[in-house]
């Protein structure tokens, strides 16, 4: 199959994914579509489509991941890291009420003594959810609050700890620093990277540093709703190679889900009804149903099932036709 590298490598670029996870992606997309036949019914081009979207979801991690859990009576703890702007204590209360609704017990844990607006924001937020916030104000240092609230979580009895770290505009060595002390006062099942999805190539090169620096295990892509295409999934993805775990689908405290991968990789191409179309036509042409109906028409075997299942063959050849009509680029 005759790849058309150029277009794709545009649509990649216009959905702002990096240029290195694109060259990296063509060139699996180039390997993967060596020897691949053209179904019938559908065109040379729809069935790239389909190609590069089963490699796209491969790419974005295949399937969706849920959040690790401690092994034993440990409270699962879950460090949440990121810069200002990216929705991380916001991200945090969404978290919250989303295990909430697993029937699992949270306590949210403020750590950002760097602003004091997020640490009242926590508050209000947790107030709101009936979630306990542990706090100690401005004072203390960040590592220090979060291993006195996963005590103070495992003494109420809570199961979940979401510890909102300290934040700063850009990245420095002093956020760094006391991320890596709080990571290291805490142990963390999960450490989670709040990245801003319309920030594309930006949110990349934030996985990479932050994942060399922290060790992140996941990240969590807010502002999912917004007008860009989702490119940053596949170049945080190819930055640092951990998973995505969920995604911010709105401004509600409730728009908070996992991440689906299927869905980000149909719409960075915008072209899911092809996806669905080739998929259609593969299951119809892999069937052998119809020579075998023609070999025992020919020979008088020929009954009132067959005639169904001839007659259910047409009504879907007629409808794939109809949509290969309908999406054949003009």
């Amino acid at each position: 199959m005759r790849l058309p590298l150029k277009e794709l490598r545009r649509t990649l670029l216009e959905a702002d994914v990096s240029l290195p996870a694109v060259t990296s992606f063509l060139k699996a997309v180039e390997s993967s579509a060596a020897g691949v036949a053209v179904v019938k019914g559908v065109t040379p081009r729809q069935q790239l489509i389909k190609l590069v979207s089963d490699q796209l979801r491969e790419a974005l991690g295949g399937a969706a991941e849920p959040l690790a859990r401690a092994p034993g009576a440990a409270p699962t703890v879950i460090l949440l890291a990121g810069l200002q702007g990216a929705g991380k204590t916001t991200a945090a209360a969404k978290l919250a009420l989303l295990l909430q609704k697993q029937g699992r017990k949270p306590m949210l844990v403020a750590t950002d003594t760097f602003r004091p607006a997020a640490i009242e924001q926590l508050k209000l937020l947790g107030a709101k959810l009936g979630v306990p916030v542990y706090e100690q104000g401005t004072n203390g240092k960040p590592a220090d609050i979060a291993r006195a609230g996963v005590a103070a979580a495992r003494a109420a009895g809570c199961d979940t700890v979401i510890v909102d770290t300290t934040g700063r505009i850009a990245i420095d060595e002093a956020l760094m620093s006391d991320l890596q002390a709080t990571r290291a006062a805490v142990q963390p099942t999960e450490t989670l990277l709040v990245l801003d999805a319309m920030t594309g190539q930006d949110a990349a090169r934030a996985a990479a540093t932050f994942h060399q620096r922290v060790g992140i295990t996941g990240t969590i892509l807010t502002k999912m709703d917004g007008d860009a295409r989702g490119g940053a999934a596949l170049s945080v993805r190819f930055a640092c190679g951990q998973p995505i775990k969920f995604c911010g689908t709105g401004e509600k405290i409730e728009d908070l889900e996992l991440f689906y991968p299927e869905r980000v990789a149909g719409r960075i191409l915008g072209m899911g009804d092809v996806v669905s179309l080739v998929e259609k036509a593969a299951a119809l042409n892999s069937s052998s149903d119809m020579e075998a109906i023609g070999r025992r028409m020919m020979g008088g075997g020929f009954d009132l099932s067959d005639f169904l299942k001839q007659s259910e063959m047409v009504r879907k050849s007629l409808s794939l036709s109809h949509a290969v009509l309908t999406l054949r680029p003009r």
